[in-house]
C-alpha cells in the first residue's frame, strides 16, 4: 500500500465535510495543474521535474520549500518511476517536511484552574477581531468563563468592535477609559479583573501596526512585562493571525511579528477565499512555527485545530483519482 493510500486510511475515518468543500478551490487549482502533467508525461525524468516546481511555486509555498521538496525527489525517485508513484512520493515529501513529531502542533496551551492568558497578534485586516470571537464562543461552548480585553487602543473602531462581539457573546471586557490609553495599561486592568474574578480565559487583542517595527516591539515588550508581572507564565498562547488570501505578502508582515515577539502559533484565516493551499507549508518553512487553528467561514465553528493530515490529503486527493482532469 502507498503513502496516499494510507493516508486516506486514516483521513476518511475522521472525514471533515468543511474542510474538504473549503480546499476545493485550492484543490482543483494544486491538483489539476499536477494532474495535466500526468497526461502529457508517462513516467518521471528531469522534464516533469522542471515543470512540477513551476507548480509548487504558483501554489504559493514559498521557494524554500518548493527547492526542498524537489531536491528530495531528485534523490530518491529513479527514471523510469510512474507518475503515480511519483506522485505518491511526493505527498510523503510534504508530509515529512511539514511534520515535527517532537511538537504538539494543534493544540493550545489552555490548562484548567489557572488564568490562560491568549495574546492575539497580527496586522490589520487579518481577522484578528473576527477570530477573538469565535475563539470566545467555542471556550463558552465548553464552559470556559472568557473575559476579553480591548488592547488595540489606536486603531479607530477596534474597540467598539471588540465591544460588540462581547456583547453579542454576553462575556466580560476591558476597555480603556479614556481614547489612545496607553495599551498596556489596559491589559494590566485586565489581567486583575480576569485574576479577581478567577476567569479561565483572558484573550487580549492588540494593535496591528506595522509602519515602524520599534515602536512595535517595544509596545509588545512593554506588554509582555506587563503579563508576566501578573502572570509568571502568561501569555501561555501569542498567537499570530495571518490572512491566507494574501499568502506571501501576509507571511512577509507576520515575519515582523515572529522577530518581535514570542509567537507560539499561527491562526490562518480566509482559507476559503484562497486557491493557494501551499501558503500553510511557507508558513512552517519560513516562520518554523506550527499553523495551530484554521479558519474555513463566517460560522464560529469553521474555526477549527490544524490537522496536517486531513490538510494534507484533502488538497492531494484528485491526484489519484483518475477520472478527475
Amino acid at each position: 500500500m502507498g503513502f496516499f493510500q494510507k493516508l486516506k486510511a486514516k483521513c476518511e475515518e475522521k472525514k471533515q465535510i468543511k474542510l474538504e468543500n473549503t480546499l476545493q478551490k485550492t484543490r482543483l487549482v494544486f491538483s489539476h495543474n499536477i494532474k495535466k502533467l500526468s497526461h502529457k508525461y508517462k513516467e518521471y525524468d528531469n522534464h516533469y521535474l522542471a515543470e512540477l516546481e513551476e507548480i509548487l511555486i504558483a501554489s504559493d509555498m514559498g521557494m524554500n520549500m518548493v527547492l526542498r521538496i524537489t531536491n528530495k525527489i531528485r534523490k530518491k525517485v529513479q527514471k523510469g518511476w510512474s507518475i503515480e508513484d511519483t506522485n505518491d512520493y511526493l505527498v510523503k515529501v510534504i508530509m515529512d517536511l511539514y511534520n515535527d513529531p517532537k511538537s504538539k502542533q494543534n493544540e493550545l496551551n489552555i490548562k484548567n484552574n489557572r488564568v490562560n492568558v491568549i495574546l492575539m497578534v497580527g496586522v490589520n485586516g487579518s481577522g484578528k477581531t473576527t477570530t477573538i470571537a469565535k475563539l470566545t464562543k467555542q471556550f463558552i461552548d465548553q464552559k470556559q468563563k472568557v473575559l476579553l480585553v480591548a488592547g488595540d487602543t489606536f486603531r479607530a473602531g477596534a474597540v467598539e468592535q471588540l465591544n460588540q462581539w462581547a456583547e453579542r457573546l454576553q462575556v466580560a471586557i476591558v476597555k480603556p477609559l479614556k481614547e489612545g490609553q496607553d495599551p498596556a495599561s489596559v491589559i494590566y486592568d485586565g489581567l486583575i479583573k480576569g485574576k479577581q474574578h478567577r476567569v479561565d480565559v483572558i484573550i487580549i487583542d492588540t494593535a496591528g501596526r506595522l509602519q515602524n517595527k520599534v515602536n512595535l516591539m517595544n509596545e509588545l515588550n512593554k506588554i509582555n512585562r506587563i503579563i508576566k508581572r501578573e502572570i509568571t507564565d502568561a501569555p501561555h498562547e501569542t498567537l499570530l493571525v495571518i490572512d491566507g488570501v494574501t499568502g506571501q505578502n501576509g507571511i512577509s508582515q507576520a515575519k515582523n511579528f515572529s522577530e518581535v515577539t514570542d509567537v507560539s502559533g499561527i491562526v490562518l484565516t480566509k482559507m476559503d477565499g484562497t486557491a493557494k493551499g501551499g501558503v500553510v507549508l511557507a508558513i512552517k518553512e519560513q516562520l518554523n512555527i506550527p499553523v495551530k487553528l484554521i479558519c474555513l467561514g463566517e460560522q464560529p465553528t469553521d474555526l477549527q485545530e490544524f490537522d496536517i493530515e486531513q490538510y494534507i490529503y484533502n488538497l492531494t486527493k484528485n491526484l489519484f483519482n483518475q477520472n478527475e482532469t
